[in-house]
């Protein structure tokens, strides 16, 4: 089609240099109102609503924010935080009648009871036990609350990722991260509500799902960093320069965006679409700052293991959570092991020695660095994974899964110290004292974020969907 330049609607025909000023300044136009709109000082426009705007509580919150240190494979509580002398004593020998009909995935049950190579001691002011794997932490004890009596619905992995990650053993349902965001907004506008620091070894069993946003707004799903030189792809322009161009790009398609929105506000993916263009642009002032560890001090970099082969890359990635909820994310998910992870069915002993020693010191140092910045008594520090492991062993020297007794602990942010709950049986096979399903563990994680987990709700299909589902009830004894 030609432009017909003496048409009616045109003036006196004009110069190519201002044709294009004058199209120009029509482009700006839309840029600033695009610019407006998002702050909602456009007169008489519909306002734009930001998902990850900073929300209220429904009551004073003992805590800000959360790091949820997730041990990926299940990690045995009996080599860790659960001392059991009568399986030491009963070791060799089958599990005795009394304990009856025992759910196992790889038919265990039969097989001898498995001692501990572990020595356990006592820590600080508390005498909480803890076992040799975990020097460092040890010596955290008496700002840790130890959940001895934990239970869940599966024995298998995937399924049990997910309830422990999403309340449910089914996949597509929100995580607690997204949850969080969805009820408490973000901090900081320039950075994501909630970050996963995934281990570099592989995915999880069950994979994103179980740190997906389900069939809450995909605003709320989790955004990735990793450790290593380049924590977030792409987040820098390709030169200063370029800045303003991306600007005015992102100005054009974001009202683009809006007119297309027009009459599709049900359709999250869009909405979030929009939204991740103008964070995108956003983070590349705010995040590089937030991944630079070479302002870290020496001592610091130290007190993380940064500088041993064995913690550099845990590490890092705890420095980095430090880092990022000091500076407004709201929940930080960071995970420990690949595909295998602690998952210990042929030698408990070989395995966890070499995950304990990755993980042990960095994240007594995260604790230790978050309390000396004043950060612990805002920050709540969850430690744990999908399930813990039988006392009978497998192959002789592993042990296979058990979701029907294992321990967390919780640490900061409304936390009392130096406590523990409940206990297994004699031998740590199930759950016995004052027992703690995860709905009890996400009801507790919420009312110290100061949301009430009955009414933390979201319409779905006519339902109202809550993270604890239709139980769940908070564990108020470790509480401060």
């Amino acid at each position: 089609m030609e432009l017909d330049l003496s048409s009616p609607h045109f003036p006196a025909a004009r110069s190519r240099r201002e044709f294009l000023r004058q199209a120009g300044g029509g482009f700006g136009a839309l840029a600033a109102s695009w610019l407006l709109s998002q702050e909602r000082l456009l007169l008489g426009a519909e306002p734009v609503a930001d998902p990850l705007a900073p929300r209220s509580p429904h009551f004073a919150p003992q805590a800000k924010r959360v790091i949820y240190l997730f041990m990926h494979g299940g990690p045995s509580h009996l080599e860790t935080f659960d001392p059991k002398p009568d399986l030491q004593r009963l070791s060799g020998q089958p599990l005795p009648a009394s304990f009856g009909v025992v759910e196992t995935r790889r038919k265990v049950a039969a097989n001898p009871m498995l001692a501990t190579k572990r020595t356990f001691r006592k820590y600080g002011q508390s005498g909480i036990e803890v076992s040799d794997f975990l020097p460092h932490t040890a010596r955290c004890v008496d700002d840790v609350a130890v959940i001895r009596s934990c239970w869940a619905d599966s024995v298998n992995h995937p399924q049990a990722v997910y309830q422990m990650n999403t309340g449910s053993v089914l996949m597509g349902k929100p995580c607690l991260g997204s949850w969080v965001g969805y009820g408490l907004g973000t901090e900081n506008q320039d950075l994501p509500a909630f970050v996963v620091l995934p281990d570099p070894g592989g995915g999880i069993k069950g994979g994103p799902p179980a740190y997906g946003s389900g069939f809450l707004p995909a605003s709320y799903q989790g955004t990735n960093v990793r450790s290593g030189a380049s924590p977030i792809l792409d987040l820098r322009p390709a030169e200063a320069a370029a800045v303003d161009g991306q600007r005015r790009t992102l100005d054009l398609i974001g009202r683009l965006n809006q007119i297309h929105r027009e009459g599709r506000e049900e359709d999250s993916e869009l909405s979030a679409r929009i939204q991740a263009y103008e964070l995108a642009y956003r983070m590349q002032s705010a995040a590089p700052d937030a991944v630079d560890l070479a302002r870290e001090s020496a001592e610091t970099r130290t007190l993380y293991g940064l500088d041993e082969r064995t913690t550099a890359e845990f590490g890092t990635r705890c420095l980095l959570a430090r880092r990022l909820v000091e500076r407004g994310v709201r929940f930080v998910q960071l995970y420990s092991g690949d595909v295998a992870g602690w998952d210990a069915h042929e030698d408990v002993e070989e395995n966890h020695a070499r995950m304990c020693a990755r993980t042990d010191k960095p994240v007594a140092g995260l604790l230790t660095d978050l309390k000396r910045r004043g950060l612990l008594e805002s920050t709540l520090v969850i430690w744990g994974g999908e399930f813990g492991r039988m006392p009978m062993s497998e192959g002789g020297r592993g042990r296979d899964h058990n979701p029907h007794g294992f321990s967390v602990w919780m640490a900061g942010g409304g936390i009392k110290g130096g406590t523990v709950h409940g206990a297994t049986d004699a031998v740590g096979l199930r759950a016995e004292v004052d027992r703690v399903h995860v709905h009890d563990i996400h009801a507790t994680i919420l009312h110290l974020l100061g949301l009430d987990h009955t009414q933390l709700t979201f319409s779905h299909n006519g339902r109202d969907e809550r993270l604890t589902d239709t139980a769940g009830k908070v564990v108020t004894s470790i509480l401060a």
